[in-house]
């Protein structure tokens, strides 16, 4: 099978599809691409599965660890203001982190914009697509019209004029036979006319889908963001209500980012699947959508010298015909119009007519060629394959690092929270400041000794 033009599977393509998959009861599971089966749907959902695993697991190092931390550490003694050992590199360690996970929101922008944009190319091939089926459908369509007219009108005039010779109303209906096998084979070309398959339709589903994925995305980029900024903003100011709440922001956020993770891999790896030899599903679910024939999908989304134009039979007998209809119009014009000069008329008419037809016919010959639907096949693979699965990859590697990152703060930010000093409102007081209690005791003292 022939590649689109411009379209190779990447390394990445190739990587992940050599990747062994396997159903719930682990058996093995073949990598070609068959969401419909049921052993493949339990595959992707097992990669799904794995991600849950990696969060419960982190989830239980992490209580360990806190519970540890607790229930284990050595009483300070009474009065004891000495920092604990090894508290400094216990904030550096949690401040690392959240810059780690900064930086992984960075690579989460990237990876969302990439993965906007290749969705956003397979939209536009398909709303080509759909412009080139339409202009193929009108084009027929206004063709056989003007025939059918032309049939209906000047021809039957033509005739009615002509009537007196009968060798000249012979060529006449010659004509006209030939006028309706051109209507007749064009009608033939319409073979998207019908079809319940739109491609603007699926267009604008795809572009809805996506709407909401870059915003959910957008979403989880900006509160990880805020829990970042706002957890090292009361590790600087050793807030310790601002601490909490971020903590419990950041178990939130962890559990989405490995949420996201499985979402992302399961995608991957099914998009790896299809894009590693898409021709055959893609024939396959067309034709069962859309009931036309394997010789006319084969055509457009293979385009090489060993599939036939399935249209070209009827291209070069619509040519024949307009060629005959020229050639018994032109000796039509130069054996009636002498006689019957009334005959001129819908001469000249019929002449305007079969120009306008012969121009629609080379526009449709261009268009029913199988460069441009095909062109139009290998952008949506491009944009899918190539920049929405690169997307994919760089939003895999924000969701690992967030991941790694927010388990590390939080397994961090309870044994700095604990290196804070006493919030004692009267400690940090000025012994100068009128409003400080003990000063104002001092001060009704006085004035009552006066």
């Amino acid at each position: 099978m022939g590649a689109p033009p411009g379209y190779r599977p990447s390394a990445w393509v190739h990587l992940l599809h050599q990747l062994p998959r396997a159903d719930f009861q682990l058996r093995p599971v073949p990598s070609g691409f068959a969401p419909q089966e049921q052993e493949y749907q339990q595959a992707l959902l097992l990669v799904v599965a794995l991600a849950g695993l990696g969060l419960g697991l982190s989830l239980i190092f992490i209580a360990v660890y806190l519970i540890r931390f607790c229930c284990c550490r050595s009483p300070e003694p009474p009065g004891s203001k000495s920092p604990t050992p090894g508290g400094g590199c216990v904030t550096w360690s949690c401040i690392v982190a959240l810059l780690v996970g900064c930086t992984g929101i960075g690579i989460g922008f990237y990876g969302n914009s990439e993965t906007s944009d290749g969705v956003s190319q397979l939209s536009s091939a398909l709303l080509h697509a759909n412009h080139t089926l339409s202009a193929i459908d009108h084009l027929v369509l206004e063709t056989v019209e003007r025939l059918g007219e032309a049939v209906r009108t000047e021809l039957t005039t033509l005739e009615e004029v002509l009537e007196p010779r009968t060798e000249l109303v012979a060529a006449a209906r010659g004509a006209r036979r030939q006028a309706e096998a051109v209507a007749q084979q064009l009608q033939g070309l319409a073979f998207w006319q019908g079809v319940p398959l739109s491609p603007l339709q699926v267009a604008e589903d795809v572009s809805f889908v996506e709407e909401y994925r870059w915003l959910a995305y957008v979403l989880l980029l900006l509160l990880e963001l805020l829990v970042c900024l706002f957890t090292l903003l009361g590790l600087a100011k050793q807030s310790k209500w601002l601490v909490i709440v971020m903590t419990v922001m950041s178990l939130l956020v962890l559990v989405l980012s490995w949420g996201s993770m499985g979402l992302e891999a399961a995608t991957a790896v099914g998009l790896s699947d299809f894009c590693s030899n898409p021709d055959p599903y893609i024939l396959n679910l067309t034709q069962e959508e859309t009931g036309l024939s394997s010789d006319i999908l084969s055509y457009y989304f293979l385009c090489n010298q060993a599939v036939s134009n399935p249209f070209q039979q009827r291209l070069t007998l619509s040519q024949r015909a307009l060629a005959n209809i020229h050639s018994q119009l032109l000796g039509l014009e130069r054996e009636a119009v002498p006689q019957f000069p009334s005959a001129q008329k819908p001469l000249l008419s019929l002449e305007e007519t079969l120009n306008v037809t012969e121009g629609n016919f080379h526009q449709l010959v261009a268009l029913l060629h199988c460069r441009g639907l095909h062109k139009d096949y290998g952008a949506a693979l491009r944009g899918l394959c190539e920049d929405a699965l690169e997307g994919l990859l760089f939003l895999l590697l924000f969701s690992l690092l967030s991941a790694g990152a927010l388990a590390t703060a939080l397994c961090s930010l309870p044994r700095a929270w604990a290196l804070f000093p006493p919030s004692d409102d009267y400690d940090d007081t000025d012994d100068d400041d009128p409003f400080n209690p003990q000063e104002s005791k001092r001060f009704v003292q006085w004035q009552s000794s006066i």
